[in-house]
């Protein structure tokens, strides 16, 4: 005869596996702002600039970004540019993903 599942285990274990892999994505989140140079910014500045990339509907400009991102994780240092190289503090990336100059 088969053994019953014992649900209340198997829910259980779904909820810590849910909660673990929440924990390493507000982590990993963490680590790319950290990486990209971002943690200098103001918390109120990096808050603003997401939440203008969300909303963000031009498909220029968002896959300027997409590029710029998929160069980063590319690339083997990971490092951000150095100041003269960056956006002035605050800005977004131009449609090309990099700052004119």
């Amino acid at each position: 005869m088969r053994k019953p599942r014992d649900y209340d285990s198997e829910l259980k274990a779904l909820a810590d596996k849910a909660k673990a892999i929440k924990e390493r994505r507000v982590r990993q989140l963490g680590e790319l702002v950290a990486a990209t140079g971002a943690d200098a910014l103001d918390a109120d500045l990096l808050a603003g600039a997401l939440l203008d990339a969300v909303a963000s509907k031009d498909a220029a400009t968002r896959e300027g970004w997409r590029k710029a991102g998929a160069a980063f994780f590319r690339g083997k240092q990971r490092k951000p540019a150095p100041r003269s190289e960056q956006q002035p503090e605050g800005a977004l990336p131009l449609e090309g993903g990099a700052a004119s100059h």
